[in-house]
């Protein structure tokens, strides 16, 4: 079993890394600039974290469908699903790229109350908007690969991606190789050709080379009604779950942001070498949500279970590992942006919270995104952390920054209280058992 996940969660790992690299690279590259660009260009992505999490959590929906296909190796029907999921969030990208387009300001403002953060961030807004319509198109190919296991095609196509985007926001944003200087919008423009490269890549290894998921692309938009009632009423919780936890997520950032601008960088910061290591951890999640969900679709409950059990004690070192490394590598990490004495002391503190509660949400995120949503218990999984998100954690993460004036790194700590709460609730949800389902029976 170990070798299968290795196999499968090792690329999606990989490709978690060079993705938080590439946060990092953009950060690391404006941080040049100054405290006040790394904190507009902190404020101005929630709205693309936001976006991302809406889209995920339909393709994620998708993707319960699309592993239990492949355990019957139903390739036609994984098209189908994966043309449905398409139509969908592509529609949803163009609404979020004409919004971007045309009120980059009244976006911001939810997220920072500096006018010169605003001023700064709706360049790099506005010019990132293609980007929605590209990731749109990027996650139902991706999910298509990776739950067919050719986990390693979307990580070559985020290697080229990574190294694209190192390039273009090197020339971009300070002007070399006889590129325009353009500062932070540069470093927007030169992601929307790297999610461009991406893209192409991905339609490369679906759809020209030969591949077992290869179809007419007119098969994809064949999907019959139920399979889309099926798909939405399973993704319909998982992406009220991603964009409410997102959202929710991104307001922990909009309360900590207003303390000052140095704790907006600061958490802005800490968020991108957070990632850095926790998305290695949530690869455990991706693989109990392919390999898990394949054996429900077999009609192997039992042995689903035994597997799933396993993959969490594995989360959990994984976890307590990359937490670790967190720690340890923070602080020489931290010393390549360009903070002040005292932000540099507030992000080290912080960064000590979440490398030794990494562990708890490495754990919370596997039973959400892999084992609830490989079996589709999508609403239980969706009111567990919404509920938790939003009736404890937004709440305290501005009491505790706003009312209360507590120092960054306490304030993070007690937000991480929700973690708690809704790690109980899981692992109750778990032992019973009733997330074991087969969605796939009767289509």
């Amino acid at each position: 079993m170990l070798k299968k996940v290795g196999v499968v969660a090792g690329p999606i790992a990989i490709q978690s890394l060079i993705a938080s690299s590439l946060n990092l690279v953009d950060n690391l590259m404006v941080g040049g600039l100054g405290e006040l660009a790394l904190n507009a260009v902190g404020v101005s992505v929630q709205i693309y974290f936001v976006y991302w999490m809406l889209i995920f959590g339909f393709c994620s929906g998708g993707a319960t469908f699309m592993s239990q296909f492949f355990g019957v190796k139903d390739y036609a029907s994984i098209r189908k699903t994966a043309g449905f999921a398409f139509s969908v969030v592509f529609c949803i990208g163009i609404i979020f790229f004409l919004a971007a387009t045309l009120f980059p300001e009244y976006i911001l403002r939810v997220f920072t109350k500096y006018p010169e953060v605003i001023e700064a961030g709706v360049p790099y807004v506005r010019t990132g908007a293609p980007c929605f319509l590209f990731v749109a198109m990027m996650q139902p190919l991706a999910l298509m690969l990776r739950t067919t296991q050719q986990t390693e095609k979307p990580l070559y196509a985020s290697v080229t991606a990574l190294c694209s985007n190192t390039f273009l926001n090197y020339c971009l944003i300070y002007g070399h190789f006889g590129m325009p200087e353009m500062g932070i919008k540069g470093a927007a423009l030169a992601t929307v050709f790297a999610r461009i490269i991406e893209v192409s890549l991905l339609l490369f290894f679906v759809f020209i080379k030969k591949n077992p998921i290869r179809g007419p692309i007119r098969e994809c938009f064949g999907y019959s009604k139920e399979l889309a009632r099926r798909v939405v009423k399973n993704s319909l919780p998982t992406t009220i779950n991603e964009t409410m936890w997102g959202l929710g997520t991104s307001l922990y950032v909009a309360a900590f942001a207003r303390i000052s601008i140095t704790a907006g960088a600061a958490i802005q910061a800490c968020n991108t070498i957070e990632n850095l290591f926790a998305m290695c951890c949530f690869s455990i999640g991706d693989a109990v949500l392919i390999l898990v969900g394949q054996k429900i679709g077999e009609g192997e409950t039992d042995y689903a279970f035994k597997m799933t059990n396993n993959l969490i004690k594995l989360g959990l070192i994984v976890g307590a590992v990359m937490g670790g490394l967190t720690i340890l590598f923070g602080k020489p990490i931290l010393s390549l942006f360009d903070f002040t004495p005292e932000g540099a002391r507030i992000a080290w503190l912080v960064l000590i919270v979440y490398g030794a509660t990494m562990w708890l949400d490495a754990y919370t995120g596997i039973m959400i995104s892999g084992v609830l949503r490989c079996g589709g218990d999508t609403r239980f999984a969706m009111f567990t952390e919404v509920g938790t998100v939003w009736l404890i954690g937004v709440p305290v993460a501005f009491l505790t920054s706003l009312k209360l004036c507590w120092p960054l790194y306490v304030a993070v700590l007690a937000v991480r209280g929700e973690s708690v709460v809704k790690g109980i609730i899981l692992t109750f949800r778990y032992k019973s058992r009733k997330w074991v389902r087969n969605m796939i029976k009767g289509l």
